[in-house]
């Protein structure tokens, strides 16, 4: 999402093993309901059994409506806007633009802090909580469709959704200790949604999109600040503390990463929490200038991929965050020509919904046109479009019969999450079940002597795990949990690593000997923008046993770019260093410090294929041509002293190779 107030992100502009847990539905079973007989309600499988039906029916039209149109989203519709400055529950430049409200309306748990409105800062909590019900209520009486995303406070530092230090996700899990703070976070979600009623009593069903775009580095829930198996198990344990604990029932649940992937599904489902906790699938995109069709290239590749993936699932595709992001009009048809890329596309043309975000107004970005702005006549057209469908479009959204396809048991592992680091000497091993009880529980080590688990008053199956002291220091082990469950026996595992990690030497950001030749641990430690793959390399290489391989893909996206959170004082060295074996190609590579709070880069050719150190002093390096505030800035000793990120960006040069590998060793400050 573009930030509510500008969105943080690192772009360069110019010169794994999917974790897909839960069992797959064949494609022709997923393009419709399961059968039922004539007359009778419809089953739909749904991650909460016990939705309300106007939940299920909600879920049924979003199936049916695939290949029917898509309707149209926009974020705060009815209380930010450039065509009012009071929200009366009416008011909507979506409506002044075309005279119709849009078919999806999108809120934020940010009103519950009173950062966005009709949240109130210093405001009650009951207060806050009763505006986001309302806001509910209102898109709801305007006939459109709620969605929820949640830009969650650091629960750690006290700081906001950017803020990413701390290890968030570790210590808001059960067992952290912000796990209570996590919690009574979620108790306000769960009464602002519960509280959402029609006047006849009926629970408003909401879309609930929690930790969004968590494949990019801006978000504390994000790559490079937490784990795929810790960021997994903060969306199951969301979803079944909502569901099973605080009893909402009328609730779809939304998993959507950021774009690129190039068509390729292994990243996007690197952190797929399970078909088991996961109703839509959605992808969020913004067109930053890519160039005249790269954008849309790779946007269309992808949604035809999320629209595979939801087929074979039984899911509903969605296209959950897009817009246009420049700070002028680049393209006086950027609508028209977005609308009809999707529909061009037999797969992508069936994205159920689309969602823009907010005019927050002021100088900030017009996501949908007013009456005076110049893509105004381009989203006129888009509005008239028959395939894109407004509010006034909708029919049936909650007629249908239905009835739950009741959720078979399930048990997953929660803590210690896969590739978890323990340094203690004893830690809690604790398993979920739903929605049956199980008559035995054990945990193993290596195969070792089952040991039981007993069930917690929070709903764990838990015990202690004794590690042994005189266990070889930085190692791993494999836990293997087991649930006897109606005569049926469930197991789950995950790789844990035990013991301090080697510290690097002061000034290092990797010598990629650390990861034990696991790609997927090497994987995790890097924050990723667009399509690429990292792997260890033992065959290029400057040093020791391993090299980095960054095999780039510029199908969907001009540039990419891989990057490792830094929490260091470099003012006493003057330069960066690293080993660096290009392919021959005329791409061009970038390397990026954040560094008090501002960009700086240096750029690097990747025409040696030999392999050499390069050393770019601080001096060279200059502020990132698009963060035009620093415009001058100097990487001084003052700046250097608050590294928090170094990055390699890689960009398309024109007319040179879209795919290649180049290769990386011991980066360091010197």
């Amino acid at each position: 999402m573009p930030n509510p107030h500008m969105k943080r992100r690192t772009f360069v502009l110019g010169a794994t093993v999917a974790m897909a847990v839960g069992a797959r539905i064949p494609a022709a079973a997923a393009a419709t309901s399961p059968t039922t007989s004539a007359g009778g309600p419809t089953p739909v499988r749904i991650v909460d059994d016990r939705a309300t039906p106007a939940t299920r029916a909600l879920f049924a039209y979003l199936q049916r409506q695939q290949g029917r149109g898509i309707l149209f989203g926009h974020q705060h519709d009815l209380t930010y806007g450039f065509t009012f400055a009071t929200p009366d529950g009416r008011a909507s430049d979506t409506r002044a633009a075309v005279g119709d409200y849009p078919a999806v309306f999108g809120w934020d748990t940010l009103i519950l802090d009173g950062d966005e409105r009709p949240g109130v800062q210093d405001g009650t909590e009951a207060g806050n909580i009763a505006a986001l019900s309302r806001c509910i209520r209102q898109g709801d009486a305007r006939g459109g469709i709620n969605t929820l995303s949640a830009h969650m406070p650091n629960f750690v530092t006290g700081g906001d959704f950017y803020d990413t230090t701390g290890r968030v996700v570790g210590q808001v899990l059960p067992g952290g200790a912000k796990h209570a703070d996590f919690n009574a976070f979620l108790d306000r979600i769960a009464k602002a949604v519960k509280g959402a009623r029609r006047p006849d009593g009926t629970a408003i069903p909401v879309i609930f999109r929690p930790f969004h775009e968590n494949n990019g580095a801006w978000f504390w829930w994000g790559a490079g600040h937490t784990g795929a198996a810790e960021y997994i198990e903060l969306y199951r344990y969301t979803v079944e503390y909502l569901r099973d604990t605080r009893g909402v029932h009328n609730l779809l649940y939304a998993y959507s990463p950021n774009s690129v992937f190039a068509g390729d599904p292994t990243g996007y489902l690197k952190t797929y929490p399970g078909d088991r906790f996961v109703d839509i699938l959605g992808y969020d995109s913004y067109d930053e200038n890519a160039g005249p069709t790269a954008w849309l290239d790779g946007l269309v590749k992808d949604l035809a991929m999320v629209v595979r993936l939801a087929n074979e699932r039984g899911k509903v595709p969605a296209f959950t965050e897009f817009g246009e992001s420049g700070t002028d009009v680049r393209n006086p048809q950027w609508f028209t020509q977005l609308s009809r890329a999707l529909e061009g596309d037999p797969l992508a043309r069936r994205m159920t919904y689309m969602l823009t975000w907010a005019n927050f107004g002021g100088t900030k970005r017009a996501y949908v046109p007013y009456p005076g702005h110049p893509l105004l006549p381009d989203f006129v057209k888009f509005h008239q479009d028959p395939y894109t469908l407004f509010a006034a479009d909708l029919r049936g959204v909650y007629s249908a019969r239905t009835t739950a396809v009741g959720n078979a048991p399930f048990m997953h592992l929660v803590t210690p999450a896969d590739r978890q680091r323990v340094t203690t000497s004893k830690a809690t091993v604790r398993v979920r079940v739903t929605p049956a009880r199980a008559s035995r529980v054990t945990y193993s080590v290596n195969g070792g002597r089952a040991r039981p688990l007993c069930l917690d008053a929070d709903g764990f199956y838990s015990g202690d795990w004794s590690i042994d002291p005189a266990s070889p220091a930085d190692r791993s082990v494999t836990l293997t949990v087991s649930a006897r469950i109606d005569g049926r026996t469930l197991t789950d595992s995950a790789l844990v690593l035990l013991g301090e990690a080697a510290p690097l030497p002061a000034g290092w950001v990797d010598d990629f000997e650390g990861y034990a030749g696991d790609d997927t641990a090497l994987s995790e430690a890097y924050t990723h923008v667009n399509s690429h793959t990292l792997t260890l390399s033992a065959d290029h290489r400057s040093s020791g046993s391993y090299g980095l391989a960054y095999a780039y893909d510029f199908t969907g996206a001009e540039y990419t770019g891989a990057g490792k959170p830094v929490d260091a004082d470099w003012s006493a060295f003057t330069s960066l260093a690293l080993w660096l074996q290009g392919d021959g190609s005329a791409n061009g590579g970038a390397l990026q410090i954040t560094a008090g709070g501002i960009d700086y880069w240096y750029q690097v050719p990747l025409s040696d294929m030999n392999g050499q150190e390069v050393r770019a002093p601080f001096s060279d390096f200059a502020p990132a041509p698009w963060d035009t505030a620093h415009t001058g800035a100097v990487l001084d000793a003052a700046h250097l002293a608050k590294v928090t990120s170094f990055s390699l960006y890689l960009v398309h040069g024109s007319g040179a190779a879209t795919k290649g590998v180049v290769y990386v060793d011991d980066i360091r400050a010197e």
